[in-house]
């Protein structure tokens, strides 16, 4: 399997669906918003765009199966595309410039790929295994810094499952105390890949989908990161949880989560 082509193509396409999402921006309306569940939304942006990408995806591997977020392609193989069409959702509804289309390949639990376009900024994110992490194809790295007092903390915050939200702040807390401060941008794929070229230096969020972080992940492997679940294991691409960090955070970072969420 020739995995730079096939990123190749997955890239394009990406391009050319996000200039579709771009486009309907300009004259979308909230009364055009549909209600999954609890602060979860959903546009005909979401669904139609989810339609082009499984369309494309099922002609450039049409052996692969399909993990997507709108449910238009639920069959899944040895291979599937995991997609969510646009990653931040509730940004793109409030006309808040960051949101992503996000594509990973994956195999039997392994990422193989992942494409990440976030649509506003025009940032085409993009890796496969082995191969390097690429922002609009200039090689990219996670950040040197080397201690929590010198860096910059992305996260998600929690819309449902309130279940964890004392650990959550407890983790808050500390971090504003002892790194250059926190941001939430509002889409779990950009995070990812904000870290993947330095932007940020850690990341951690649960209630997220695979859909969310399958791309980014390897794009934060590919340039150097490091994934996990909130216990320091792997079971971060279906557990609905994820640590990412630079190599030198990783020991304190995954300490800090560890210690708040199942030690206090």
């Amino acid at each position: 399997m020739n995995l730079n082509k096939i990123t190749e193509q997955v890239v394009d396409w990406s391009k050319i669906v996000g200039e579709f999402i771009r486009n309907e921006r300009k004259t979308f309306s909230y009364n055009q918003v549909e209600i999954k569940g609890l602060n979860d939304l959903v546009s005909y942006v979401d669904k139609t765009s989810e339609k082009l990408l499984v369309e494309k995806l099922a002609l450039i591997l049409p052996e692969a199966g399909f993990i997507v977020e709108e449910n238009t392609k639920t069959e899944t193989k040895d291979y599937n595309w995991i997609v969510d069409p646009l990653d931040g959702t509730t940004n793109f509804i409030h006309g808040i410039p960051c949101y992503a289309i996000s594509i990973a390949l994956e195999y039997k639990g392994e990422i193989l790929l992942g494409v990440v376009y976030e649509v506003a900024q025009n940032e085409c994110f993009w890796a496969y295994k082995n191969g390097g992490a690429f922002l609009n194809g200039i090689k990219i790295s996670v950040s040197d810094r080397k201690t929590l007092s010198e860096s910059l903390i992305a996260t998600g915050f929690p819309i449902y499952n309130f279940t964890r939200l004392d650990n959550y702040i407890s983790v808050l807390t500390y971090l504003m105390k002892n790194t250059h401060g926190i941001r939430r941008i509002g889409a779990a794929a950009a995070d990812l890949c904000y870290l993947a070229c330095g932007r940020v230096d850690a990341f951690f969020e649960y209630n997220l989908n695979s859909w969310d972080i399958a791309a980014g992940a390897i794009i934060v492997k590919e340039a150097g990161g490091n994934i996990c679940d909130f216990k320091g294991q792997n079971n971060w691409l279906f557990g609905k949880e994820i640590v990412a960090t630079n190599y030198h955070l990783k020991e304190v970072f995954e300490n800090i989560i560890q210690e708040k969420f199942y030690r206090i």
